[in-house]
């Protein structure tokens, strides 16, 4: 299975936190200004760490322990995200269709990388 996956780019997972993270950067561009401090600053990061988590574990497939936390930490950002996306939609800077949308594709996100982690013997890099 990994021997078709040349890069993290590749990964189903990887693809869809960056197209999530892409909306979030288009989205928040409509937000307040008193906002950006906050909620879009905040969503930003936690969205594209979800992204950076990812490229990091794919770094560190030499070792299953780094392995596995990268994607833990990419997990947490995914689960931060759900919460900032609550946050828009209760603050009405996201409509309610909107918000179900992303935190679904994030519960999805969540859920791939739980697979990943319980597979990550298939994705390690052999030593040399």
């Amino acid at each position: 299975m990994s021997d078709f996956i040349q890069s993290y780019q590749e990964l189903e997972v990887y693809q869809l936190a960056f197209r999530c993270s892409t909306q979030i950067f288009q989205l928040s561009r409509e937000f307040p200004a008193e906002e950006r401090i906050l909620l879009t600053r905040q969503s930003l990061t936690a969205s594209r760490s979800v992204c950076s988590s990812i490229a990091e574990a794919w770094g560190k497939r030499r070792y299953h322990k780094a392995f596995v936390a990268k994607l833990s930490d990419a997990q947490a950002e995914a689960a931060e995200m759900q919460t900032w996306v609550q946050f828009a939609v209760t603050c009405g800077y996201l409509t309610p269709e909107v918000g179900q949308e992303l935190f679904g594709q994030y519960r999805t996100i969540f859920a791939a990388l739980e697979r990943l982690m319980e597979n990550a013997a298939v994705w390690l890099k052999p030593l040399e």
